[in-house]
């Protein structure tokens, strides 16, 4: 009897374990919202939304959850979005995190900080020809911004502080 107890009582600890572990994975996998707060894009699925001639100011910044500068510069991003949606502009944030890392690193960061602008996931292992397409003169590192509409274009391979920000997003406002 004593040998029935415990072996009933190592089965419940074991299901039990096990049905703890199950409900781990499953809170851990995105729901369908989630995972719709981000597009997945090669480099041929991103180009246009890097060319586009309408009215629009655009603001593209290059980032991943692993970079410390791009983390920082991130809230800057966000109230450009909110403060300036009006004057015909639109954030774009361009994610270069790993793909695999997605579910686990970047879809909790993107809900975790409240982006609210579109966010791209650029999954394309062949740098070395986009990189250049971006910019000539890039070598890949991050944070990098483009910032462009119809009329002007400009690459910065650096990090922004807020007043940096603003102050070259005005150059390109006063342009429309």
């Amino acid at each position: 009897m004593k040998k029935l107890v415990l072996g009933f009582s190592l089965f419940i600890v074991f299901a039990c374990q096990n049905k703890t572990q199950e409900m781990a994975l499953i809170k851990e996998t995105p729901t369908i919202e989630e995972k719709s707060l981000v597009d997945v894009f090669d480099y041929a699925e991103l180009e246009p939304l890097l060319n586009i001639k309408d009215d629009k100011t655009y603001v593209i910044n290059f980032w991943a959850t692993w970079c410390a500068p791009c983390i920082r510069e991130l809230p800057y991003f966000q109230e450009l979005h909110e403060n300036y949606k009006d004057k015909n502009l639109e954030v774009i944030f361009i994610s270069l995190d790993f793909p695999g890392k997605m579910e686990k690193s970047l879809l909790p960061f993107i809900k975790k900080i409240k982006i609210n602008s579109r966010v791209i996931l650029l999954d394309d292992a062949d740098e070395k020809m986009w990189i250049p397409k971006i910019d000539p003169n890039w070598d890949g590192g991050i944070p990098a911004t483009l910032i462009y509409n119809k009329d002007k274009r400009t690459f910065y391979a650096h990090a922004f502080t807020k007043e940096s920000l603003l102050k070259e997003v005005n150059k390109f406002i006063s342009l429309d």
